[in-house]
């Protein structure tokens, strides 16, 4: 009877060792699999009309010829700047903030294209300000005082609401972003990845360098990246590098942000004056700072860029192409601008809703994201670009930079503990209560062939 007892206590035990094996095994299989990136997809660009209720809608539905601009002011509450009392009640009654002003949008625009068409002088720039609703010209170190005298009668000559501000350093592009893209021109940052459906590409800055220009990963120039497939500069500043496999592999949604860290990219849109956003790049990292105009000019020594987004985040030489984006959402690549990350500056960057749409493209995202989007556009105005304060606003959601064309090996994450700990310990636990349960039964084997021998033999 204790013989029978004691066989059913080994065979319960070792059921339960081989079962919190399985178990085990289980937990830390899903574990790993949950940690793999996700598969990627495409989404278009975003419309420009923006959601109801939104300052983007309200200025759509209001008209140039009564409103100035939006923006996100205190609180991250939309404001609308707008030209008469119904425009205002109207706003008002949508529960954004307006703000009366004297020059529309169709006035600020007039203004912007009267400066265009003036004699073209190299370091000068200008963008229409929603929150003072005027229209600021800036012209860095290298303008002469006789240039700058010209464009200040230009200026005097359309009106008051033109300002006139000199600028540190000087408007240069930024050739030399997230990942590093060098070729003989010189070294720029991967921007975003796109794809048309057939080949996937990295959407850069178009002064990177021309159609045809080769792009490696490394200074030796042995691992090819890709070709400059389109280019678009001056004018715009966007190109379209492909990929020499054809394909962007895993961790194409994500963009990196330094330490081996990056941000995964789960839609694409147009940011809003006031919006706080991020910039990663190769040579100084990640940094933030706020838009501060939108359609903004700017004479480069080598041409002139129009429809660009002004932001105060600094930037450095390296930096061109470089990824701009905010809670997740891709809004432009690296044009150039002013100063450097130690004293501050001014940065302009190429929309890339405008990039995309002239180079047929789509933003390639999670299958996730793209899931949750649905077949429609990523939306132009969310809670992010209008309903949250400045301050709150984060880079996106902050995940392991894997790369654009390699990803996590199915080992590596086994081998992860932040993965496998509750399952490694289910393991180790019935390994050992297996082995207990192996040794013990030797142990009374043994014992019961020695009292055997002894009555037999004794």
């Amino acid at each position: 009877m204790r013989h029978a007892r004691r066989r059913t206590v080994r065979r319960v035990t070792r059921l339960a060792a081989v079962g919190g094996l399985l178990l085990g095994g289980a937990m830390v299989t899903q574990a790993a699999m949950a940690s793999e990136p996700p598969g990627t997809s495409a989404v278009p660009f975003s419309a420009t009309g923006g959601a109801p209720g939104t300052g983007a809608s309200l200025v759509s539905e209001l008209g140039t010829a009564r409103t100035a601009g939006t923006w996100v002011g205190a609180g991250g509450r939309t404001v609308v700047a707008v030209t008469d009392r119904k425009a205002a009640a109207q706003v008002e009654r949508s529960g954004a903030v307006a703000k009366m002003v004297s020059h529309s949008m169709n006035e600020l625009k007039a203004a912007t294209a009267t400066l265009r068409s003036a004699p073209r002088v190299p370091g000068t720039a200008w963008v229409m300000d929603y929150r003072t609703n005027q229209v600021v010209v800036q012209a860095d170190s290298t303008v002469s005082a006789s240039d700058w005298s010209d464009m200040t009668k230009v200026a005097s000559g359309i009106g008051s609401f033109v300002r006139m501000e000199r600028t540190k350093g000087t408007f240069t592009t930024r050739i030399n972003g997230a990942v590093p893209i060098l070729s003989t021109g010189g070294r720029c940052s991967a921007g975003f990845n796109v794809t048309n459906g057939q080949t996937d590409f990295i959407l850069t800055a178009g002064h990177c360098g021309p159609t045809g220009s080769v792009w490696f990963t490394n200074n030796q120039g042995t691992q090819q990246l890709g070709t400059t497939v389109r280019q678009n500069f001056p004018g715009n500043d966007f190109s379209l590098v492909q990929y020499a496999s054809g394909t962007a592999g895993q961790g194409a949604d994500i963009v990196a942000i330094g330490n081996g860290n990056g941000v995964r990219i789960t839609g694409v849109s147009d940011p809003v004056v006031g919006e706080r956003v991020f910039r990663s790049g190769s040579t100084s990292g990640l940094h933030d700072g706020e838009v501060k105009g939108l359609d903004a000019t700017v004479n480069y020594p080598e041409g002139t860029v129009t429809g660009l987004i002004e932001t105060n985040v600094c930037a450095e030489p390296g930096d061109s192409g470089g990824p701009l984006f905010s809670e997740g959402i891709a809004l432009g690549v690296t044009s150039g601008g002013s100063g450097d990350c130690t004293a501050g500056g001014t940065t302009f960057f190429q929309p890339v809703t405008k990039a995309m749409q002239a180079l047929g493209v789509q933003l390639i995202v999670s299958k996730q994201a793209a899931a949750q989007q649905g077949a429609s556009p990523a939306p132009s105005a969310s809670a992010t670009h209008s309903a949250i304060a400045p301050t709150t606003t984060s880079p996106g959601s902050t995940t392991p930079a894997t790369g654009t064309a390699t990803g996590t090996t199915l080992l590596a994450r086994l081998g992860d503990p932040r993965n496998i700990g509750p399952g490694m310990l289910v393991i180790g636990g019935s390994l050992i209560a297996l082995v207990a349960t192996r040794w013990i039964r030797s142990e009374q084997d043994r014992k019961e062939y020695r009292r055997y021998y002894s009555t037999t033999w004794g």
